[in-house]
């Protein structure tokens, strides 16, 4: 009996302390205000601030050009640019690597959305954005307000994100 009390009481604290470090993890990760202005080059080397395009529905993709999921959504993430370029969507890709193997990618494919170089500390960029395995890709959606109103670890399918893109647009 008194070990069936134990093991309760042990259960018990496990949970209390697993719901305790997810509600932190989530309020570290949720506080876009302060990531929005988060400053990264782009391929060009001028400063960009994520902030930029507050009020935009903001699909945030970090990405690698050795990640083969992460190439294969960029093609759909130019189509949906160009979709809805005049509809305040705007996607943004935050490349995990260094400028030269990001610049090359780029000369190759005719990206439509601004490319952001955040090296190495990229992951952990990602990580304070909500991805707690370091996967990529990531991709990150806020509303207009600046909510999160998604995060995809892993790939994002073009049929998934536009079912999360079109209710923003009403």
């Amino acid at each position: 009996m008194k070990q069936n009390i134990i093991i309760i009481v042990v259960a018990l604290i496990a949970l209390a302390g697993g719901i305790t470090v997810q509600r932190l993890h989530y309020s570290q990760t949720t506080n876009t205000a302060s990531l929005l202005k988060t400053t990264l080059p782009d391929l060009n080397g001028q400063m960009q601030s994520l902030s930029k395009w507050q009020g935009k529905i903001l699909i945030i993709n970090f990405w690698a050009t050795w990640c083969p999921p992460c190439l294969k959504e960029i093609p759909d993430f130019i189509q949906l640019q160009e979709q809805y370029r005049d509809k305040n969507v705007q996607f943004v890709g935050i490349a995990i690597e260094e400028e030269q193997a990001v610049a090359e990618y780029y000369k190759k494919v005719n990206i439509n959305y601004p490319i952001l170089i955040a090296g190495n500390a990229g992951t952990n960029l990602a990580r304070q954005w909500g991805n707690s395995i370091d996967a990529v890709p990531f991709t990150v959606i806020l509303n207009p307000k600046g909510e999160i109103i998604h995060r995809q670890m892993g790939e994002l399918s073009k049929i998934e994100l536009t079912k999360l893109i079109q209710p923003l647009l009403k």
